[in-house]
């Protein structure tokens, strides 16, 4: 993790994220924290981590989520190089099914 990144503020706000237990209480939480833009930002962030670790190539991921090659790029970068926290969150999500 780069302790760069930690601060109390974040702190709060992961222990706020960790107090949601719904789908619903989620979308409350976000919607009232984030612009639309950004959360739209993060889920298709998200969605193409997913499909990148599924094998997709960067042609299929642009029509599948209109993200920017350099989107996708920033994104194979860090699952290659990052904190493995995608890896955490679909292996857990994986488990759930």
């Amino acid at each position: 993790m780069n302790d760069k990144l930690k601060s109390k503020d974040k702190d709060q706000l992961f222990r706020a994220v960790l107090q949601l237990k719904t789908v619903d209480e989620c979308y409350n939480f976000f919607d009232d924290l984030c612009t639309i833009q950004e959360l739209e930002s993060m889920a298709q962030r998200l969605h193409v981590a997913k499909l990148l670790t599924d094998g997709l190539v960067y042609s299929d991921i642009v029509k599948q989520t209109g993200a920017s090659t350099a989107t996708i790029s920033r994104v194979n970068r860090t699952l290659k190089g990052g904190n493995d926290g995608y890896s955490v969150v679909f292996g857990r999500l994986k488990d759930k099914e």
